[in-house]
């Protein structure tokens, strides 16, 4: 293991961090808002709300934003929202089906396979991209297209592949409004991101924080119902910004399989942190399975920690999660003193398959 990086250098972020990530950390507030403005802005044809089910095409970066969508309107949402990370178009696709496909680039080839195949169904259909391929095929066919320019990795861009599917789902009448919590998602992240951005001292720094107790370690992420997929995003986002391996859970099913494995092999009991991503808002006999997995992970002698949401609104702790989330993984690829925005292994995977 390389000497361990002081967090609180000021240096150390121009160094290892040459394309700005560090930046899309700080802008992530003013994105929700813009994201949101465009999104309410955004016009879709008065057919679209007679649809009685949404598909989510998506691949990593660019998928998260339908997980999220789908875990905050659950409980509110008259209809099913599924998201489809694969090649292929579930065959329930029909003239009452949304399918929106999200790529960031355009070019992600599941994304516009599965998109190609709806072209020859009836479904209604909206593109979220910022150009490519995707455009160019929603474009010959006149399909909406929200198209959006903000140059960073698709992951950075999380605003723009989640907003605007929500603020759809609103437009067409199928949610409430959720423009005050929006409002208030903002004021929850700007405070958020004044506590532990890179000049808040690792002292009084959560995110600084909990990044050095991962590091050299293997992060595992639980989470639950509005966080399900928020455990997913650290998940995903240690993976690709630390370089670093991850899993996430979710509750209550872990609580059925995961906490038996907590024996074996003995010797990773010392090398594995649990990070439970916790809200108030979940129902009482989960906040108690919480706890008592706390209990059971104490006794395995496995390292763990709760993080709390904040805000009143589930989109306010879904969101400040969200960035307390890219924070850490940001800390944590300065400690191990790697580029986190480069995905090399993923561009070395597409250049094969294009041979292929």
């Amino acid at each position: 293991m390389r000497e361990i990086k002081d967090l609180d250098d000021s240096a150390i972020y121009q160094q290892i961090d040459p394309q700005g990530m560090l930046n899309c950390l700080h802008e992530m507030p003013e994105l929700c808002r813009q994201a949101w403005q465009m999104a309410l802005e955004f016009e879709l044809p008065h057919d679209y709300a007679e649809v009685s089910k949404v598909i989510v095409l998506g691949m990593g970066g660019s998928a998260i934003g339908g997980d999220l969508v789908r875990t905050l309107v659950d409980a509110e949402a008259k209809l099913p929202i599924l998201v489809q990370r694969d090649y292929g178009l579930p065959a329930l696709v029909d003239s009452q089906t949304l399918v929106i496909a999200s790529s960031y680039s355009g070019i992600t080839e599941e994304t516009l396979t599965a998109f190609e195949q709806a072209l020859a169904t009836e479904a209604k259909k909206l593109v979220i991209t910022t150009g490519g391929k995707l455009k160019r095929l929603a474009e010959n066919s006149g399909i909406p297209i929200f198209t959006f320019s903000y140059k960073a990795q698709p992951r950075a861009a999380l605003p723009f592949s989640f907003l605007p599917i929500l603020g759809a789902l609103q437009n067409l009448g199928f949610i409430s409004d959720k423009s005050p919590d929006l409002a208030e998602t903002g004021r929850v992240l700007d405070g958020l991101s004044a506590r532990i951005n890179e000049t808040v001292p690792l002292s009084g720094n959560a995110a600084k924080q909990l990044a050095q107790k991962l590091y050299g370690h293997l992060p595992v992420i639980y989470g639950s119902g509005i966080l399900s997929e928020v455990a997913r995003r650290w998940k995903t986002q240690i993976n690709e910004n630390s370089k670093a391996w991850a899993f996430h859970e979710v509750f209550p099913e872990l609580n059925h399989n995961a906490v038996v494995g907590y024996q074996f092999p003995a010797e990773l009991a010392s090398k594995i942190v649990v990070v439970l991503l916790r809200s108030d808002l979940l129902p009482q006999r989960v906040r108690l399975r919480y706890e008592v997995t706390s209990q059971l992970l104490e006794q395995a002698g496995v390292s763990h920690q709760t993080v709390d949401s904040e805000g009143e609104s589930p989109l306010s702790q879904i969101m400040s999660q969200v960035l307390f989330g890219d924070y850490v993984s940001y800390y944590l690829a300065m400690l191990y003193q790697i580029d986190p925005s480069p995905v090399e292994t993923i561009a070395y995977l597409k250049e094969q398959l294009a041979k292929g």
